[in-house]
């Protein structure tokens, strides 16, 4: 039976190209975003190299993860791998932010994984599976007006750390990758929405010392490499995929 994977905020940006790649090996795909319009777009690319299907919903509310595992098994007979992409940002410090903007933040970024853990562990357990979670180099490093955000990222970082341990024992892999830049829509919006788009690009380009800024297949690629036999000692483990930026102190 082919192996499938469910990656939430599979739209567009990082979740996409995560989608493309497991597509590529021949994975069957479902892919689960708020974006009913986008999800099934994506979903009718994907078809060209495998099996797809498409899911809208919100990772935050308990119904719709429930109901994005249930289906995802319900067509595909199986779950082998879930990508925990899904995120949003709200700016604003402490000071700032609304508890609705904190409440919503945490929703997305940090109970949406908890809530799709829960519903795929039991499916997962059964032929031995792999999480990965999607946080941020915002676990380690903050900058101005991110308190939600770091703080849901470096929760993800624990929470992974919790499940690897708590669920190694029904052959479950929980890991987390942390990007720093990478090129989406979301970030072509930020940049779009600043004074000076190219000039803002020249900086955040010269924070990474491998000279660019990243892409979703890089991300891509080591999503999928944590997901397969060749990670199959690698459990609780986060990888930092930034192009050197955390170290060079940014």
């Amino acid at each position: 039976m082919r192996h499938t994977v469910l990656v939430t905020g599979a739209a567009a940006g990082i979740g996409a190209g995560i989608a493309d790649r497991f597509a590529e090996t021949g994975f069957a795909v479902a892919v689960f975003d708020i974006d009913a319009a986008g999800a099934e777009r994506k979903a009718e690319e994907l078809r060209r190299n495998a099996p797809a299907l498409s899911i809208a919903g919100d990772v935050g509310r308990e119904e719709d993860a429930k109901r994005a595992v249930e289906a995802t098994v319900a067509e595909f007979g199986r779950l082998d791998v879930l990508v925990n992409n899904a995120g949003i940002e709200v700016a604003g410090s402490v000071k700032d932010l609304t508890t609705a903007d904190w409440d919503r933040q945490m929703n997305v970024n940090l109970r949406g994984v908890f809530l799709m853990c829960r519903s795929a562990i039991p499916h997962l357990c059964r032929q031995g599976g792999s999480i990965v979670n999607i946080a941020s180099v915002h676990a380690f490093l903050s900058w101005p007006d991110s308190a939600a955000y770091d703080a849901a990222k470096s929760g993800l970082i624990g929470l992974t750390r919790a499940m690897a341990l708590d669920h190694g024992g029904d052959g479950i892999r929980v890991n987390a990758i942390c990007p720093g830049y990478i090129q989406t829509p979301l970030m072509d919006r930020w940049l779009d929405s600043l004074p000076d788009r190219e000039e803002a690009l020249r900086q955040v380009r010269s924070f990474h010392p491998v000279g660019r800024i990243g892409t979703p297949r890089d991300i891509a690629e080591a999503a999928f490499f944590l997901a397969s036999e060749g990670a199959s000692f690698i459990s609780g483990t986060t990888l930092v995929i930034d192009g050197a930026m955390t170290v060079a102190g940014r």
